[in-house]
């Protein structure tokens, strides 16, 4: 199974073929993810009688900052895999080189970090309480996902490398200051 995994992970793609993937993936991230959020949340909001915690505009600045840096920080993410990794996020996809170039000097998951921020700042946007227990929810699910999974695959594909690299940079929470 590693061996396959390798094997796959070692094919590069066209960016014709990639664009293509991060398309799917756009859909599903952009649309149908957040449109799935605001039904969950008001529907269960509704369902347990929570009232919406809406003061604006304090919800409108708050959630519509968190999803513009969020959607910022995830189209840089996206780039850098596509250029510098020649890669995507599209785990079929893989990138072919290790990138410790920003934003990936500042965490080792800037797109998760991203998406976490973006679908927070949509729960805001809305004011629901439901919603935002769904998305720590899941953004505990995915980071649990990265850490017993992709970073086991990282370590496959990149070795010593990578550990070098996972030993100085921070699992989600951005290192700012000065980086190495």
């Amino acid at each position: 199974m590693k061996n396959r995994f390798l094997e796959q992970a070692k094919r590069e793609y066209s960016p014709n073929q990639r664009i293509r993937a991060l398309s799917g993936e756009a859909i599903i991230f952009i649309i149908i993810l957040p449109g799935a959020l605001i039904f969950l949340g008001r529907f269960l909001d509704k369902l347990l009688q929570w009232q919406a915690l809406l003061y604006q505009p304090a919800n409108l600045i708050v959630g519509v900052l968190c999803i513009l840096s969020g959607w910022l920080l995830g189209m840089w993410s996206n780039y850098i895999q596509f250029t510098i990794g020649r890669g995507t996020p599209v785990p079929l996809m893989a990138t072919q080189k290790l990138i410790i170039q920003a934003p990936y000097s500042y965490c080792r998951n800037p797109m998760a970090l991203g998406a976490i921020v973006i679908y927070l700042g949509v729960a805001v946007l809305i004011g629901s309480i439901a919603a935002a227990i769904l998305v720590l929810i899941g953004a505990v699910i995915l980071l649990l996902y990265i850490k017993l999974v992709e970073e086991k695959e990282m370590e496959l594909r990149f070795g010593k490398e990578y550990l070098a690299y996972k030993e100085k940079t921070p699992f989600i929470i951005p290192r700012l200051g000065k980086r190495e």
